[in-house]
């Protein structure tokens, strides 16, 4: 992408869509009141957001990508976009005019408020290829009713009361959100399933191979690369197929193969950690420690 346009602040965003600015830190563009020209964005492929963007799409004819894929990102679907992301523009058709709303507010914005405290909890941020929230149409009017409650503390005069309503709604939308993604893991339950039956298959290739050996540890990056899914929403997925994290549910399996491997007499307790893709013997034998209660030498002579 050769051609990005650098949204540095919120009134970046609303001047390209030809909007009012009514607050410095957050603006909604609704774009059923944008001209045909703020519409089209001419001469840019991209754009680099340097703040958080949610965009509710109306129509279709239009595709986002982010880290060289296309968004899951239709008609009646909701995407989140982090600061310093940069998001491309790809159009199936040739006078796409967007519709739908716009949401963008900074990060300062959240300065000294506790929803700040909260932004690293709603993973569905860092969500890329075929991740976006499909909303059913009760879900929609709902968000449609916080995203009116928003524009009209936009629209009054700012006083004491301002900053902490417009946030307090952006957290309940923010929750409401968190909901909804639940309820998708769910009706995806079948699609789910086949991944994490995909991810169990590749974790016990992952041992039987010489993957430790060449790339360590496995990660949980690894596996979210090896299923298309961004590292947040495999970790998601994961967390409510099993109720353990990605991370947690990895270890147990190291630990599952090293138990195995531990009564081999022929092998050392560093052979078997270097094998399993340690690089420092000791760091295996404490996580050993720490999921089994004893350490290596312990759990053979035990056995």
């Amino acid at each position: 992408m050769e051609n990005i346009y650098d949204i540095d602040k919120v009134g970046d965003y609303l001047a390209l869509r030809e909007q009012e600015v009514l607050h410095p830190l957050v603006g909604l563009v609704d774009f059923n009141h944008v001209t045909e020209e703020g519409k089209t964005i001419r001469g840019y492929d991209a754009l680099r957001f340097h703040c958080y963007a949610i965009f509710l799409k109306d129509a279709t004819g239009c595709k986002l990508k982010y880290g060289g894929k296309c968004y899951d990102y239709d008609e009646g679907t909701l995407v989140f976009v982090s600061p310093n992301q940069v998001i491309g523009l790809t159009y199936n058709e040739p006078n796409y005019r967007p519709k739908g709303y716009a949401l963008l507010f900074h990060p300062d914005l959240l300065l000294r408020t506790e929803l700040s405290k909260k932004m690293n909890g709603y993973s569905f941020f860092s969500y890329s290829s075929n991740e976006a929230l499909h909303l059913s149409a009760k879900e929609r009017k709902v968000i449609l009713s916080l995203l009116d409650k928003i524009q009209f503390e936009l629209e009054q005069n700012m006083d004491k009361h301002s900053k902490k309503l417009i946030v307090a709604n952006i957290e309940l939308f923010l929750d409401y959100c968190t909901r909804f993604y639940d309820r998708q893991f769910l009706t995806r339950e079948i699609e789910n399933i086949g991944s994490m039956e995909k991810f169990n298959e590749l974790l016990n290739d992952y041992f039987t191979s010489d993957k430790p050996r060449k790339h360590g540890t496995p990660s949980v990056g690894y596996f979210a690369e090896q299923l298309h899914l961004s590292s947040n929403y495999f970790g998601d997925l994961v967390k409510k197929e099993t109720g353990k994290s990605a991370q947690e549910y990895i270890q147990n399996k190291l630990i599952e193969v090293a138990k195995e491997r531990v009564f081999d007499p022929s092998k050392s307790v560093s052979e078997i950690a270097y094998e399993l893709g340690f690089k420092y013997p000791q760091h295996f034998s404490r996580l050993f420690k720490q999921k089994v209660g004893h350490s290596p030498n312990e759990f053979r002579m035990l056995n």
